[in-house]
């Protein structure tokens, strides 16, 4: 293990198998052997109304969001922050992003491929499952699990978008430091804007059937990209809101943020 695990509000250290009860309301701190730290927060499984009936019609990228269906995600850890250009140099050996000058900047500029690469070295590095977000978790998360507030954006309503979000109206057409806008009800910073995060699903159309652990089409030409950016107007800032590239593309808009699995108790 050539990593190190503390566990806030828990006094014994995070196990493989951890399990749900153990980690409840919990934060983990992973230090790499070079000095990186970075935050994965518990999110606790349950049901929620995933996409918005209200985007329908509005425009093709907002139409995607459409129809709400029901959807139901079990336990897992999510990250704090964007993965950070610090981070990412320990693992990949290199920074791609557009936007540089402090470690804690959101790593951006890199292709769903790189970001793939990146969980795999990042899991053989520590012994732990790191892997993308579904759409599904990513959207629950940002919603604030289980305590969500059903808000129109993460943590906030859109008078007070600017304290929570970098965007078009607040971040001077770059990205800016993780965590510096206020977080959602579950802790996790930057949901709203910064960069756009991508997600493990390929695109495509919602169906209205309720789901369990959706993880999008089988195989399509875009992968899924969540939470606005930078540049981006509020309404794409939304947690329903749905944007896509492809796999092999790059953008300084277009950054990543972690999954850590919870190995199951069966």
């Amino acid at each position: 293990m050539r990593c190190r695990l503390k566990l806030l509000m828990i006094l014994s250290l995070l196990p493989l198998g951890v399990k749900a009860q153990q980690a409840a309301d919990s934060i983990v701190i992973v230090e790499l052997r070079g000095g990186s730290r970075f935050e994965m927060v518990w999110v606790a499984g349950g049901d929620f109304v995933m996409g918005s009936n209200a985007a329908r019609g509005v425009k093709v990228h907002y139409d995607a969001s459409y129809p709400e269906h029901l959807v139901q995600v079990d336990d897992f850890f999510i990250g704090r922050f964007e993965v950070t250009q610090g981070l990412w140099r320990e693992v990949m050996g290199d920074n791609p992003s557009k936007f540089q000058g402090n470690d804690s900047l959101p790593v951006e500029q890199i292709t769903w491929e790189e970001a793939q690469q990146f969980t795999v070295l990042l899991s053989q590095m520590t012994g732990y499952r790191f892997r993308l977000p579904t759409e599904a978790e990513w959207e629950f998360a940002a919603r604030g699990g289980m305590r969500s507030k059903v808000l129109p954006f993460a943590g906030c309503t859109r008078k007070t978008l600017d304290d929570y979000c970098w965007y078009c109206v607040n971040s001077d057409g770059h990205t800016h430091q993780v965590g510096g806008r206020e977080p959602n009800e579950l802790g996790l910073y930057d949901m709203n804007g910064n960069v756009s995060e991508w997600c493990f699903d390929w695109v495509g159309e919602y169906s209205p059937d309720p789901q369990l652990n959706p993880r999008g089409p089988k195989r399509g030409d875009s992968r899924v990209l969540r939470g606005g950016h930078y540049n981006s107007i509020s309404s794409a800032c939304t947690v329903y809101d749905r944007g896509w590239y492809v796999p092999s593309g790059k953008c300084e808009l277009y950054g990543m943020r972690l999954v850590m699995e919870v190995e199951k108790d069966y």
